[in-house]
């Protein structure tokens, strides 16, 4: 003896059929389930950054071609910038903010990030809070 599933009112169609999915409250049938719109998921990057992100990219391939030495030239520097150091933090204007951007190697760059203090003293980089 097999079990047959209970014919229910399509909320697409109308019909008595095999319901295949629900959305919310409604079941669909499996014909109509496939034509349902979904909604739409969250991009993770919203326009606007992604313009951002475009006009950085640009920005900074520039920057680097016309700074392409390490501006830190601290103990561990091996010379070539590779990154740019964002003096001020990324948020805001500053992201865009070319005035507060460092040419670094790598090295230097990960010791700006881990001696936040030290990188201040030596005007490697600048508070982030508002200081008025």
């Amino acid at each position: 003896m097999s079990i047959t599933p209970k014919l229910k009112k399509c909320a697409g169609c109308e019909q008595m059929k095999h319901i295949w999915k629900s959305h919310g409250k409604e079941k669909f049938c499996k014909e109509c389930w496939y034509n349902i719109e979904k909604p739409k998921s969250i991009s993770p990057v919203s326009v606007k950054r992604r313009v951002e992100m475009d006009t950085y990219g640009k920005l900074r391939e520039a920057f680097l071609v016309v700074k392409p030495h390490c501006e830190a030239k601290l103990q561990e520097c091996t010379a070539k910038a590779t990154d740019v150091h964002h003096k001020a933090g990324r948020t805001g204007d500053n992201y865009l903010k070319i005035g507060t951007w460092l040419a670094v190697c790598r090295s230097c760059h990960r010791w700006i990030e881990n001696n936040p203090e030290a990188a201040k003293e030596l005007n490697l980089s600048e508070s982030r809070l508002n200081d008025n």
